[in-house]
């Protein structure tokens, strides 16, 4: 019911009402204009200025176009990515996810030196994997080439972290196996599970959302999981 250029017209005080509004919709409908301007720290005639620059009649108005907002956002059914993401979320939250984050912090911790690799998409996401860990004071660097002479680098004490979203790109699947043939120990976060890189990796994250594909075969996937498990497993190093 705010719009954006309402919004920007605000001042101070405005933004005060605002705040404690969106803050406090279902509340707002028990409070008296005075409890509202206390709580706010302002005055009865500031809320009814902040009503008029939102092109409402005073506060019984504001009361009813809030409820009325209220109604319509409850009768608008969730969309399927939200839907999605916010289930995911609620499994994140809970001491399983923990566990399973459990081995890699840990691989994590001891490692010199962090190699996040992929191809295509999951290639950004482990160029921002390796400047995340970096900010956190662990080591990283990414590659995206595969072709990289993995075989001629100095590998000791380092972990390799895969990223594919199907866990089957040839490329990322064969940097793997060499990193292995390294002794290197290797983390992956897929979204399919039981994947080739899967078997690979000594650590495995499947996000397991639905796989999306536009025309032309390119990958639509969500990648927020992705991102989320990285910052996690960074948040804990």
């Amino acid at each position: 019911m705010f719009s954006y250029e309402d919004i920007q017209k605000y001042g101070e005080t405005d933004m005060c009402i605002y705040k404690y509004i969106a803050a406090n919709l279902e509340k707002i409908q028990y409070m008296t204009i005075r409890e509202l301007a206390r709580e706010t720290h302002t005055s009865p005639s500031s809320v009814l200025r902040f009503c008029g620059k939102n092109g409402l009649d005073g506060y019984a108005e504001m009361k009813r176009a809030l409820q009325n907002a209220r109604a319509a956002l409850a009768a608008r059914p969730p969309l399927e990515d939200v839907q999605s993401l916010s289930a995911f979320f609620a499994r994140a939250n809970s001491s399983a996810f923990e566990e399973k984050l459990d081995f890699a912090v840990k691989t994590l911790r001891q490692a010199g030196l962090v190699i996040f690799f992929g191809i295509g998409s999951s290639g950004t996401l482990a160029r921002y994997g390796a400047r995340h860990f970096s900010n956190f004071g662990k080591l990283s660097m990414s590659l995206e080439d595969s072709h990289y002479p993995i075989e001629r680098y100095a590998c000791e004490n380092t972990v390799a972290f895969a990223l594919s979203e199907s866990g089957e790109t040839a490329e990322t699947v064969e940097m793997a196996r060499q990193f292995r043939r390294r002794r290197c120990r290797v983390l992956s976060i897929t979204n399919a599970a039981g994947s080739t890189l899967e078997k690979l990796s000594d650590w495995n994250f499947s996000c397991r959302f639905q796989s999306r594909r536009l025309s032309g075969g390119y990958n639509a996937t969500t990648q927020a999981p992705v991102l989320f498990v990285i910052e996690a497993l960074a948040n804990r190093l």
